[in-house]
């Protein structure tokens, strides 16, 4: 004869109506003190039995009736309302994005409960089609986070996604660089469009995207300082980025960079651009101290570098502008500089890497062991071209 389940063990029996088993358990009390009772319906007793032990396991572990009822759907828009309050605008967007597109749709409807390893690793497995590796460790990253906070709330019990394995994902598209000659082909058919000077400062100072948006006027500085009695040339301090607060990606990137003459010229010419520019606007003129900004003077985004350094590349013989991005001008320079045997270390320090690892295995296009150094190289391979300064 089997024993009697004890006070807090629920209840499991066979309903002759329902031809199905009943486990009951209480798993709380409402404002009148009276007891609540969840009820779960099962085809066989086993079944019956597993779920029963899980409501009483819930229970005791604190989790509520509609923490049981918990989707990955209400997980994942929970922690992107409430879970990135501290992050910039730009990376909530792409959370949401991620999510909507890669997490919600496959697996939104699952319960968060009830989601097991193997289905997050068949889940990544359908993404390798479409997705590169680091995307799919950051949609990963997205849903494990999610989770995450549901634990911290005692909504679930562990955190399943972290005990996926991540597989391989598409290859991305490998970043390249310009040739010397290309160098020389861009920057004589851009020097009459509107991203001449960013793309000069870009190629021939290795500048990130980020650091060049953030650029103001009073880090540039065009003609030589004289500091403690010596003749300091033209240059431009690299302190801040388009990241949050302002921070450049890492301590090391903070850096002042020499200037060769041309990009000297060429900021002279973004100078005059900008007050016809302020001229133009008017009252509309919006006054950010930005190096490169818009007609109106408003900062840049990414999607206007991108659209605006593709129309540039456009102009050039040869090249099929879609296939290049800003980026790789800064991958350009370091190829100009290793073709001309600067050091990687010194290298390295121009581009405000931490260490000589990443300029080496993400930049080497043509890096190789060297004897100079590098903004007069720079100066040296590009002579001043005869830039006529916008009037202003």
């Amino acid at each position: 004869m089997s024993s009697r389940r004890g006070l807090r063990e629920g209840s499991l029996y066979w309903s002759p109506d329902r031809q199905r088993w009943i486990a009951e358990a209480t798993v709380g009390y409402d404002g009148r003190g009276k007891r609540v009772r969840q009820r779960l319906v099962r085809r066989t007793k086993t079944e019956a039995q597993q779920a029963l032990r899980d409501l009483v396991r819930d229970v005791a572990d604190g989790q509520s009736v509609d923490d049981r009822r918990l989707t990955v759907a209400d997980a994942v828009e929970e922690w992107l309302e409430y879970g990135l309050s501290n992050r910039t605008a730009l990376t909530r967007a792409k959370a949401r994005s991620l999510c909507e597109r890669h997490v919600i749709p496959q697996l939104g409807k699952r319960r968060l409960r009830d989601l097991r390893a193997v289905e997050v690793e068949r889940w990544m497995a359908a993404l390798t089609e479409d997705l590169s590796t680091s995307t799919i460790r950051q949609v990963r990253s997205c849903l494990s986070r999610a989770v995450r906070r549901a634990m911290s709330q005692d909504r679930v019990r562990r955190n399943v996604v972290e005990l996926a394995q991540i597989p391989t994902g598409r290859t991305g598209r490998p970043s390249k660089a310009l040739t010397p000659e290309q160098v020389d082909a861009v920057l004589e058919h851009t020097a009459q469009d509107r991203m001449y000077g960013y793309i000069v400062l870009s190629l021939l100072t290795g500048a990130r995207t980020e650091e060049l948006r953030a650029l103001t006027w009073d880090h540039v500085y065009l003609d030589p300082l004289p500091i403690a009695g010596r003749p300091v040339p033209p240059h431009i301090a690299v302190w801040r980025s388009v990241r949050a607060q302002g921070e450049t990606k890492t301590p090391k990137s903070r850096r002042t960079i020499a200037l060769p003459q041309l990009c000297v010229d060429a900021l002279r010419k973004e100078r005059g651009l900008q007050a016809r520019d302020r001229r133009s606007a008017g009252p509309y003129w919006r006054d950010s101290g930005l190096v490169f900004t818009s007609v109106i003077g408003t900062a840049l985004d990414a999607a206007n570098v991108r659209r605006s350094f593709r129309r540039a590349l456009a102009l050039v013989p040869g090249i099929d502008a879609s296939e290049w991005t800003p980026r790789e001008l800064r991958h350009s320079f370091v190829s100009l500089l290793a073709d001309a045997h600067v050091p990687v270390e010194t290298i390295s320090q121009l581009v405000g890497h931490r260490g000589t690892s990443v300029t080496e295995l993400v930049y080497r296009h043509q890096v190789r062991p060297v004897i100079q150094t590098g903004a007069l190289v720079i100066h040296g391979r590009f002579r001043s071209a005869d830039v006529t300064e916008a009037s202003g």
